[in-house]
């Protein structure tokens, strides 16, 4: 049976209307009510309104990746199920090349595989397609790095095949392009690469998640609550320890919301609030959000300068938007971005994953939708 994309309540418009400003509760010509379907900050469009595939080249090798602000979504691959499971509207590789940079992947082990999946939905890929999808784009993009969370999804109890079954992919399929070491690496040590965050029970295949400063509070019952929590973390990031990786999640899924909803909601609010500080260097940590617009990551990625000097270009057909660890173990001139042509890939390899023992007692962070 197909699974939707969605429900929605008016045909999307054409692909070159970036600058639309119709919202929710605007008038059609007709009298019927129409939706922003992109913006700066908000965008479900099957394609990102403007390219940054390579805005890390500019930053130098010596700066740790928890001293950056990295621009990433929640649920990566949740392109299916509906208005109450689906999270994202850009496939892997627009998401990639519009600077998306931390990818949120939740596996199912079936059949002896990693699939991906978001609750009990199957998002018609698997861990293996991704990592290839991942390191393709990185073999043409050398300068930048990925940061990838790899999770079981909401197991009854975790699978006792799923560990091995995923250092086995991550052997296999990284190519010695895969950063599976518990410290948090330079971005030197980064380039080209995947680097892993796993919330593993007793092995390490990556940087633990329990290392992070992780706000997280996906069961939205007030979307004036979930935003009170993501902007006070947000300047936990920009003022705490540099030597902590903040991860902020602005999405969320509630019983009388759905992710689109949230992000409608919140995703403004987060581009007004980085707003107020543009042209300054600011760590906002990693921010992490369904359907982004292109000015909102562009904010985030120009809050790296002066030291960040991506390449901004429009989409194919597009017209240009104005862009303008607590518990720790371990810039150029503006311009417009496009669609990359490939470039060849440096020789530096990362360590194969090993797995190392790790204290079973440690406090694993919650994850939701």
């Amino acid at each position: 049976m197909r699974r939707s994309h969605g429900s929605r309540s008016a045909p999307p418009p054409r692909q070159g209307s970036v600058g639309l400003a119709r919202r929710r509760g605007a008038r059609s010509p007709g009298g019927t009510e129409v939706r922003c379907w992109r913006s700066a900050a908000f965008d479900c469009m099957p394609q990102p309104a403007a390219c940054c595939p390579d805005w890390m080249a500019g930053l130098p090798d010596a700066l740790p990746l928890s001293h950056l602000s990295i621009p990433g979504t929640h649920d990566s691959l949740s392109l299916f199920g509906g208005r109450r499971l689906r999270c994202q509207s850009w496939g892997l590789e627009a998401q990639l090349a519009a600077g998306i940079r931390f990818l949120d992947v939740r596996c199912k082990l079936a059949r002896g595989e990693l699939h991906v999946y978001h609750l009990c939905t199957f998002q018609r890929a698997s861990l293996r397609g991704v990592l290839r999808r991942t390191l393709r784009f990185l073999r043409a993009h050398p300068s930048e790095a990925v940061l990838m969370r790899i999770k079981e999804e909401h197991p009854i109890f975790p699978r006792p095949g799923f560990t091995s079954r995923l250092q086995r992919c991550l052997l296999e399929e990284g190519q010695g392009r895969v950063w599976c070491r518990e410290e948090v690496p330079t971005l030197g040590q980064a380039r080209g690469k995947i680097v892993v965050l796993e919330a593993l029970v007793r092995e390490v295949l990556g940087i633990p998640y329990e290392q992070l400063s992780i706000s997280d509070a996906w069961n939205v019952l007030s979307l004036e609550r979930k935003w009170a929590r993501a902007q006070r973390h947000l300047e936990k990031a920009a003022s705490g320890d540099p030597a902590t990786m903040h991860l902020t999640f602005c999405s969320g899924n509630g019983l009388f919301t759905c992710p689109e909803e949230v992000a409608r909601f919140v995703n403004p609010r987060c581009y007004q609030h980085l707003r107020r500080r543009r042209g300054q260097p600011v760590r906002w940590g990693v921010v992490i959000m369904d359907f982004p617009g292109a000015g909102l990551l562009r904010l985030i990625v120009e809050s790296n300068a002066p030291r960040a000097s991506g390449h901004n270009t429009a989409a194919p057909g597009t017209p240009t938007v104005p862009l303008r660890h607590p518990r720790g173990r371990g810039g150029g001139r503006r311009s417009r971005h496009s669609w990359p042509a490939p470039v060849s890939l440096g020789t530096d390899a990362a360590p194969s994953p090993t797995l190392l023992p790790k204290d079973v007692s440690t406090h694993r962070a919650k994850a939701g939708f």
